[in-house]
């Protein structure tokens, strides 16, 4: 990199560490930090600062890597993941959000609870904090470092531990304020870092015209890829999705900042209108290295080296320092969403749960206790990450999707059903977990597997399965509740849409949100007519 790059790498890391701070500091003088404060921004946040933060803390590893890499492998296709998310934070902001907010819950697990039991509160809470640390945190820090080593060529090593602590000074200081207001600020770092790559890859390549002609139609359908059937577009996306974007902690904790319905709501729109930018700001560029390589212009040795191959290869003096300062803000902004998320589950959903009458002051300190034990796990995790091969960490991975398909019947059958009951809701997850695990372990023995049912269990496209998954454990759920006693539903007021308090759940929406959500509504269905096979021309 030029003088220049790393002037520009610099001052963004400087200016979003100051930025941060100052935020922190703000805070502080209008009003003490307690628990609200520090894990839910004091509940006065904006929609256009949730919506940012939102995008921001999604936009990981996965994305930079990831989609570039399976749109430069198989074109379009994968954007339906992004595409459907859409969708699915309309749902988050028109029939979870209601519910989350009314009953002033810090997490997800605690609303669990309140809904169900006790036990389903422990399950959800330890299963999401393993998963946190296993998967989203150390991916994370092994971005960064290979970000650092690769293009700036710096060591691995010294690369994930600046991830890590410049993103770990700041959430430890100013809580969920700091993190939402630097997502904000990121958002469009990483905006102009992705569209500073696709502009010069499609200058490189000749036009839009000219990848689509040397990529083929085929590239540029959603509809007819192999590895993501449309069958399981429509059965197994939306399942997966609900678990992460209507109840995982991860995401739904900037939801609950919101200063009222109308914010949050708010926020879900904006952050879903954000979400259909992936497919232009990472799949496109995808396709444009394919094209490139395709016609010698770019030696792509492996499909997931496409974003970093093109910043290498396209970029002038300058324009380089942005995009990495755009994929380091990509992963700083995931890495800190993380961090906080992972310790107001330890917060609430252990300390205070085995320590009830603990005081404001407390519940900060250990927040602020787990955040930095969360810091040190993360570079603790970095040299054991070299133990395990890529192919058991993609399993560690994709465990999410076979864990997550209970855990979406739990919230969903619970919001539309009063009868269901705690004894249905244990049932349903651990059954889900067992089965989730055995084809995880399957898969890992796949080679020494014959001919038979548990080979074709196997071979299952995972968007099926998760939908088989799904539908059995409602089943398990909707039975065992039906073979034991009925919950009270008065404890249920206020937490299903049959027992729900009136003038709240039914509040009178914002004209402006309605007229924004239908509006995204038809782009999406004008990306899906584009993006078919009837579209692309």
């Amino acid at each position: 990199m030029h003088w220049i790059d790393w002037v520009l790498v610099t001052g963004y890391f400087a200016f979003i560490l100051g930025f941060a701070t100052w935020i922190s500091m703000r805070a502080r003088r209008k009003q003490a930090m307690d628990s609200a404060s520090f894990f839910l921004s004091g509940r006065d946040a904006g929609w256009w600062v949730i919506g940012a933060s939102l995008f921001a803390a999604n936009i990981g590893s996965e994305h930079l890597v990831g989609l570039a890499g399976t749109g430069a492998a198989s074109g379009v296709a994968v954007g339906q993941f992004e595409i459907a998310a859409s969708l699915i934070l309309l749902l988050l902001g028109w029939l979870f959000v209601p519910f989350y907010l009314r009953n002033g819950v810090f997490t997800m697990p605690e609303f669990l609870e309140r809904r169900y039991s006790a036990g389903s509160r422990w399950y959800l809470s330890i299963i999401s904090i393993i998963a946190y640390v296993l998967t989203k945190i150390s991916v994370t820090i092994a971005a960064g470092g290979i970000v650092f080593e690769a293009i700036m060529g710096i060591n691995f090593w010294a690369g994930a531990v600046a991830v890590v602590a410049i993103t770990g000074i700041y959430t430890l200081l100013g809580g969920l304020r700091a993190v939402l207001y630097t997502d904000f600020i990121q958002i469009f770092v990483i905006i102009a870092g992705s569209l500073t790559v696709t502009l010069f890859g499609l200058d490189k390549a000749g036009g839009w015209s000219e990848v689509h002609a040397t990529a083929g139609r085929s590239f540029f359908n959603m509809w007819t890829n192999p590895d993501f059937p449309w069958t399981g577009l429509v059965i197994g996306v939306p399942i997966l999705g609900v678990w992460y974007w209507c109840t995982d902690q991860f995401i739904v904790q900037r939801v609950l900042s919101a200063r009222n319905f109308h914010h949050a709501r708010g926020g879900t729109v904006f952050g879903g209108f954000l979400k259909i930018l992936p497919l232009f700001l990472f799949v496109i560029p995808g396709i444009i290295a394919h094209a490139l390589a395709q016609k010698g212009m770019l030696e792509l040795e492996d499909a997931d080296a496409a974003l970093p191959t093109m910043v290498a290869a396209l970029l002038p003096v300058g324009f380089r320092g942005l995009v990495v300062a755009g994929l380091l803000a990509a992963l700083t902004s995931s890495l800190a969403s993380v961090f906080n998320s992972c310790s107001t589950l330890i917060t609430f959903d252990i300390y205070k749960k085995l320590k009830p009458d603990a005081t404001e002051r407390s519940l900060v300190r250990v927040g602020r206790v787990a955040t930095g034990f969360l810091i040190l796990c993360g570079l603790a995790w970095i040299p054991l990450m070299k133990l395990v091969s890529g192919e058991l960490y993609k399993y560690l991975q994709s465990v999410q999707a076979y864990i997550s398909p209970p855990i979406t019947a739990v919230f969903l059958v619970g919001l539309f059903s009063p009868r269901v009951n705690g004894r249905g809701a244990l049932a349903a997850l651990l059954t889900g977990f067992v089965l989730g695990t055995a084809r995880l372990v399957l898969e890992l023995n796949a080679g020494a597997l014959g001919p038979g049912p548990l080979r074709s269990l196997v071979e299952m496209n995972f968007l099926h399965f998760a939908g088989v998954l799904f539908a059995f454990c409602s089943v398990v759920l909707v039975l065992v509740s039906l073979l034991t006693p009925a919950p009270d539903r008065e404890r249920l007021r206020g937490l299903t849409l049959a027992t729900g308090v009136e003038g709240e759940v039914r509040e009178k929406a914002s004209p402006l949100v309605i007229a924004a959500s239908v509006l995204l509504l038809v782009t999406v269905l004008a990306i899906w007519v584009v993006f078919s096979s009837w579209g692309v021309g």
